[in-house]
Protein backbone atom coordinates (compact mmCIF):
# COMPACT_ATOMS: atom_id res chain seq x y z
CA UNK A 1 0.00 0.00 0.00
CA UNK A 2 4.20 -9.74 8.66
CA UNK A 3 4.57 -12.64 9.57
CA UNK A 4 2.53 -13.50 12.71
CA UNK A 5 1.12 -16.58 15.03
CA UNK A 6 -2.28 -15.17 13.67
CA UNK A 7 -3.71 -16.94 10.94
CA UNK A 8 -3.92 -15.34 7.98
CA UNK A 9 -7.81 -15.10 6.47
CA UNK A 10 -8.90 -17.96 3.71
CA UNK A 11 -7.42 -16.22 0.59
CA UNK A 12 -10.31 -14.89 -2.30
CA UNK A 13 -10.95 -16.97 -5.13
CA UNK A 14 -9.39 -17.08 -8.12
CA UNK A 15 -5.86 -16.69 -9.38
CA UNK A 16 -3.23 -14.43 -8.04
CA UNK A 17 -4.38 -11.09 -10.38
CA UNK A 18 -8.02 -11.15 -9.15
CA UNK A 19 -6.79 -11.99 -5.46
CA UNK A 20 -4.46 -9.04 -5.57
CA UNK A 21 -7.56 -6.55 -6.96
CA UNK A 22 -9.81 -7.40 -4.62
CA UNK A 23 -7.84 -6.58 -1.40
CA UNK A 24 -6.30 -3.82 -3.59
CA UNK A 25 -10.17 -2.23 -3.81
CA UNK A 26 -10.65 -3.44 0.05
CA UNK A 27 -7.94 -1.38 1.11
CA UNK A 28 -9.24 1.34 -1.14
CA UNK A 29 -12.43 1.09 0.40
CA UNK A 30 -11.01 0.94 4.14
CA UNK A 31 -9.25 4.01 3.25
CA UNK A 32 -12.10 6.00 2.18
CA UNK A 33 -14.17 4.39 4.89
CA UNK A 34 -12.08 6.11 7.54
CA UNK A 35 -11.86 9.35 5.55
CA UNK A 36 -8.06 8.88 4.68
CA UNK A 37 -5.91 8.74 1.10
CA UNK A 38 -4.84 5.71 -0.43
CA UNK A 39 -2.13 6.94 -1.00
CA UNK A 40 -0.85 7.15 2.44
CA UNK A 41 -0.73 3.04 2.86
CA UNK A 42 2.18 0.59 2.19
CA UNK A 43 0.62 -2.80 0.87
CA UNK A 44 3.37 -5.27 1.73
CA UNK A 45 2.80 -8.84 0.39
CA UNK A 46 4.32 -11.08 2.95
CA UNK A 47 5.86 -13.96 0.95
CA UNK A 48 7.20 -16.70 3.66
CA UNK A 49 7.64 -20.27 2.41
CA UNK A 50 6.45 -18.56 -0.98
CA UNK A 51 8.23 -19.77 -4.18
CA UNK A 52 10.59 -16.98 -6.34
CA UNK A 53 8.30 -17.50 -9.05
CA UNK A 54 5.37 -15.70 -7.17
CA UNK A 55 7.20 -12.83 -5.65
CA UNK A 56 8.42 -12.07 -9.90
CA UNK A 57 4.78 -12.58 -10.68
CA UNK A 58 3.45 -9.62 -8.14
CA UNK A 59 6.69 -8.19 -9.33
CA UNK A 60 5.25 -7.88 -13.10
CA UNK A 61 1.28 -6.99 -11.78
CA UNK A 62 3.00 -3.65 -9.99
CA UNK A 63 3.85 -4.86 -6.61
CA UNK A 64 6.96 -3.57 -5.06
CA UNK A 65 7.10 -4.42 -1.43
CA UNK A 66 7.58 -7.50 -0.24
CA UNK A 67 7.69 -9.05 3.27
CA UNK A 68 9.71 -11.86 4.61
CA UNK A 69 10.59 -13.47 8.33
CA UNK A 70 12.77 -16.34 7.79
CA UNK A 71 16.51 -15.44 7.23
CA UNK A 72 17.67 -17.70 4.89
CA UNK A 73 14.79 -17.67 2.96
CA UNK A 74 14.81 -13.80 2.31
CA UNK A 75 18.60 -13.86 2.06
CA UNK A 76 18.00 -16.19 -0.79
CA UNK A 77 15.00 -14.44 -2.52
CA UNK A 78 17.03 -10.98 -2.21
CA UNK A 79 19.45 -12.30 -4.14
CA UNK A 80 17.66 -13.86 -6.57
CA UNK A 81 15.40 -10.88 -7.26
CA UNK A 82 17.90 -8.02 -7.05
CA UNK A 83 17.55 -6.88 -10.61
CA UNK A 84 13.91 -6.19 -10.19
CA UNK A 85 14.48 -3.14 -7.68
CA UNK A 86 11.75 -4.42 -4.75
CA UNK A 87 12.10 -3.16 -1.57
CA UNK A 88 12.56 -5.95 1.37
CA UNK A 89 10.69 -5.80 4.68
CA UNK A 90 12.12 -8.18 7.48
CA UNK A 91 8.90 -8.73 9.55
CA UNK A 92 10.23 -11.77 11.38
CA UNK A 93 12.21 -12.24 15.05
CA UNK A 94 15.68 -11.46 13.94
CA UNK A 95 18.59 -13.08 15.67
CA UNK A 96 21.17 -10.70 16.91
CA UNK A 97 23.96 -12.87 15.75
CA UNK A 98 22.14 -12.37 11.92
CA UNK A 99 20.88 -8.66 12.67
CA UNK A 100 24.10 -7.80 10.33
CA UNK A 101 23.33 -10.08 7.71
CA UNK A 102 19.52 -9.20 7.97
CA UNK A 103 20.42 -5.30 7.60
CA UNK A 104 22.36 -6.00 4.49
CA UNK A 105 19.26 -7.27 2.21
CA UNK A 106 16.69 -5.88 3.76
CA UNK A 107 15.62 -2.05 3.31
CA UNK A 108 13.16 -2.00 6.53
CA UNK A 109 12.90 -3.80 9.44
CA UNK A 110 9.69 -4.19 11.56
CA UNK A 111 10.75 -6.11 14.33
CA UNK A 112 13.25 -3.91 16.56
CA UNK A 113 12.25 -5.17 19.93
CA UNK A 114 15.67 -5.22 22.54
CA UNK A 115 18.35 -2.80 23.02
CA UNK A 116 20.73 -5.71 22.10
CA UNK A 117 19.44 -5.46 18.55
CA UNK A 118 20.04 -2.17 18.68
CA UNK A 119 23.11 -2.42 19.33
CA UNK A 120 23.86 -5.14 16.98
CA UNK A 121 22.24 -3.67 13.87
CA UNK A 122 24.12 -0.44 14.66
CA UNK A 123 26.38 0.61 11.81
CA UNK A 124 28.57 3.51 10.54
CA UNK A 125 26.86 2.79 6.71
CA UNK A 126 24.04 4.48 5.36
CA UNK A 127 20.88 4.04 7.69
CA UNK A 128 18.63 2.02 7.26
CA UNK A 129 14.92 2.38 8.02
CA UNK A 130 13.14 0.74 10.73
CA UNK A 131 10.09 -0.30 13.21
CA UNK A 132 9.96 -0.22 17.01
CA UNK A 133 7.64 -3.60 17.83
CA UNK A 134 5.66 -3.47 20.15
CA UNK A 135 4.13 -6.39 22.66
CA UNK A 136 0.27 -6.41 23.21
CA UNK A 137 -0.14 -9.52 25.39
CA UNK A 138 1.11 -10.12 28.65
CA UNK A 139 3.42 -13.38 27.22
CA UNK A 140 7.10 -12.37 28.07
CA UNK A 141 8.30 -15.13 25.10
CA UNK A 142 5.91 -13.04 22.29
CA UNK A 143 8.75 -10.57 19.88
CA UNK A 144 7.96 -7.27 21.18
CA UNK A 145 8.80 -4.64 23.76
CA UNK A 146 6.05 -4.02 26.15
CA UNK A 147 4.86 -0.83 26.53
CA UNK A 148 6.05 0.15 29.87
CA UNK A 149 9.82 0.21 28.59
CA UNK A 150 8.68 1.62 24.91
CA UNK A 151 10.04 5.42 25.51
CA UNK A 152 13.92 3.59 26.69
CA UNK A 153 14.28 1.98 23.62
CA UNK A 154 12.58 4.13 20.99
CA UNK A 155 15.38 6.51 22.76
CA UNK A 156 18.07 4.13 22.42
CA UNK A 157 17.16 3.72 18.68
CA UNK A 158 17.21 7.16 18.00
CA UNK A 159 20.71 7.37 19.69
CA UNK A 160 22.56 4.68 17.13
CA UNK A 161 23.78 4.77 14.33
CA UNK A 162 22.72 3.89 11.11
CA UNK A 163 19.09 3.45 12.23
CA UNK A 164 15.95 5.37 11.21
CA UNK A 165 13.04 5.04 13.06
CA UNK A 166 9.99 5.29 10.93
CA UNK A 167 7.55 4.37 14.02
CA UNK A 168 5.89 1.30 15.54
CA UNK A 169 4.82 -2.47 14.72
CA UNK A 170 2.65 -4.63 15.81
CA UNK A 171 0.47 -7.69 15.71
CA UNK A 172 -3.25 -7.88 17.00
CA UNK A 173 -3.12 -10.44 20.07
CA UNK A 174 -5.94 -13.17 20.15
CA UNK A 175 -8.84 -12.61 21.98
CA UNK A 176 -9.33 -9.08 21.92
CA UNK A 177 -10.80 -7.09 19.18
CA UNK A 178 -8.20 -6.11 16.80
CA UNK A 179 -9.38 -2.69 16.79
CA UNK A 180 -8.91 -1.99 20.32
CA UNK A 181 -5.25 -3.75 19.74
CA UNK A 182 -4.85 -0.80 16.90
CA UNK A 183 -6.21 2.03 19.01
CA UNK A 184 -3.78 0.72 21.56
CA UNK A 185 -0.87 1.21 19.28
CA UNK A 186 -1.78 4.45 17.53
CA UNK A 187 -2.23 6.09 21.24
CA UNK A 188 1.50 4.36 22.38
CA UNK A 189 2.69 5.88 18.40
CA UNK A 190 1.56 9.05 19.66
CA UNK A 191 3.18 8.62 22.88
CA UNK A 192 6.82 7.89 20.66
CA UNK A 193 6.22 10.95 18.89
CA UNK A 194 6.94 13.38 21.62
CA UNK A 195 9.87 11.73 21.83
CA UNK A 196 10.75 11.22 17.88
CA UNK A 197 8.43 13.57 16.10
CA UNK A 198 8.89 12.19 12.54
CA UNK A 199 7.88 8.17 13.80
CA UNK A 200 4.38 8.60 12.44
CA UNK A 201 4.20 5.48 10.72
CA UNK A 202 2.25 2.25 12.14
CA UNK A 203 2.84 -1.29 11.01
CA UNK A 204 -0.34 -3.30 11.63
CA UNK A 205 -3.00 -4.92 9.78
CA UNK A 206 -2.78 -8.31 8.05
CA UNK A 207 -5.49 -10.44 5.83
CA UNK A 208 -7.67 -10.03 8.74
CA UNK A 209 -7.93 -7.27 10.12
CA UNK A 210 -6.21 -4.52 7.97
CA UNK A 211 -9.78 -2.82 7.53
CA UNK A 212 -8.97 -2.14 11.31
CA UNK A 213 -6.05 -1.29 11.01
CA UNK A 214 -6.40 1.48 8.51
CA UNK A 215 -9.47 3.19 10.28
CA UNK A 216 -6.79 3.25 13.65
CA UNK A 217 -4.14 5.21 11.35
CA UNK A 218 -1.97 2.04 10.44
CA UNK A 219 0.46 3.12 7.25
CA UNK A 220 1.90 0.16 6.33
CA UNK A 221 -0.38 -3.42 6.20
CA UNK A 222 1.19 -7.11 6.15
CA UNK A 223 -0.78 -9.08 3.60
CA UNK A 224 -0.26 -12.84 3.46
CA UNK A 225 -2.54 -15.45 2.32
CA UNK A 226 -5.08 -12.98 1.30
CA UNK A 227 -2.97 -12.08 -1.81
CA UNK A 228 -0.95 -15.25 -2.36
CA UNK A 229 -3.48 -18.12 -1.28
CA UNK A 230 -2.21 -20.95 1.01
CA UNK A 231 1.17 -21.56 1.80
CA UNK A 232 2.82 -24.45 0.74
CA UNK A 233 3.98 -27.08 3.79
CA UNK A 234 7.14 -26.33 4.58
CA UNK A 235 9.78 -29.14 4.74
Amino acid sequence: MSDSVLPDAQPAGGGLPERLSTVRSGIAAAAAAAGRDVSELTMIVVTKFQPVSLIEELAALGVRDFGESRHQEAQGKAQSLAGLDLTWHFVGQVQGKKARQVRAYSDVIHSVDRVSLVDALASEDSGIDCFVQVNLTEDPARGGVVPAELDALVERVLGTSGLRLLGLMAVAPMGIPPRRAFAQVRELGERTRRLAPGATSLSMGMSQDYAEAIAEGATHLRIGTAITGNRPVSG
